[in-house]
């Protein structure tokens, strides 16, 4: 199964962003936005990043009502975004009203179900109620994703095999927690894997930032990880 490399985006502003997304324009298509940058940007800096030509995974893990999470669907879907993520915990009604929203107001656009944190393990499940292990609420909640109509997860690269074995074949399954072989980590991570191991595993994409944003040279550390993905990997 091919894999594609997102980078994760997660810088403070568009001032150090903006020397980034320069050197790493046409060397990958993704560029995932979250929280940070779309709270202090809004979408116009969303329209802005598209414009350059890379693809948007907007990355807001909408959590609220069934209604609240639909008519926020219903707001982001004009904007120029290709992936957009949702808590899984957040029930299955939750999903199908994001879905028909997604459905309604732009049919292109694939919602992604948040599974568990990546910075989270099962002693950190534990401190909210969540008596299974990581892996186990991962597949629950995942089974509940694509019961729901749901055709891609975020999910720890640790599980990926696992959902492999239990969905359908289609769900694009997305990895955040990508360590380059040789990354010594130091971050909130908990559950990573290298690159190469995530797409054997049968990842869709994997999403790298610090290895990529915190590199000397930004553009090589990307070809870097896209040689690491080896043959299994989409090279840009």
């Amino acid at each position: 199964m091919a894999c594609d490399l997102i980078l994760a985006l997660d810088v403070p502003t568009r001032e150090a962003a903006a020397p980034i997304l320069r050197q790493l324009r046409g060397q990958l298509r993704w560029v995932k936005i979250g929280l940070q940058l779309f709270t202090a940007y809004g979408p116009n800096y969303v329209r802005e990043v598209a414009g350059m030509g890379f693809n948007i995974f907007l990355d807001l893990k909408l959590h609220d009502i069934p209604h609240t999470v639909a008519r926020a669907v219903e707001s982001l879907a004009p904007l120029p975004i290709r992936m957009l993520t949702l808590h899984t915990a957040g029930g299955g009604e939750m999903l199908r009203a994001a879905l028909a929203a997604q459905q309604q107001h732009n049919p292109q656009l694939l919602l992604l179900g948040v599974t568990v944190l990546t910075s989270m393990d099962s002693a950190g499940l534990n401190e909210i109620g969540v008596a299974a292990p990581a892996t186990g609420q991962v597949a629950r909640l995942g089974q509940l994703a694509a019961d729901s109509g749901l055709r891609g997860l975020v999910c720890s690269p640790l599980e990926v095999e696992l959902l492999r074995s239990k969905l359908p074949a289609t769900m694009q399954l997305i990895t955040p927690g990508i360590r380059p072989a040789g990354e010594t980590g130091g971050d909130d991570q908990k559950r990573v894997m290298t690159p190469a191991d995530a797409a054997r595993a049968g990842s869709t994409y994997i999403v790298v930032g610090r290895p990529i944003l915190q590199a000397t040279d930004p553009a090589a550390a990307a070809r870097a990880i896209l040689a690491e993905l080896g043959p299994e990997g989409l090279k840009g």
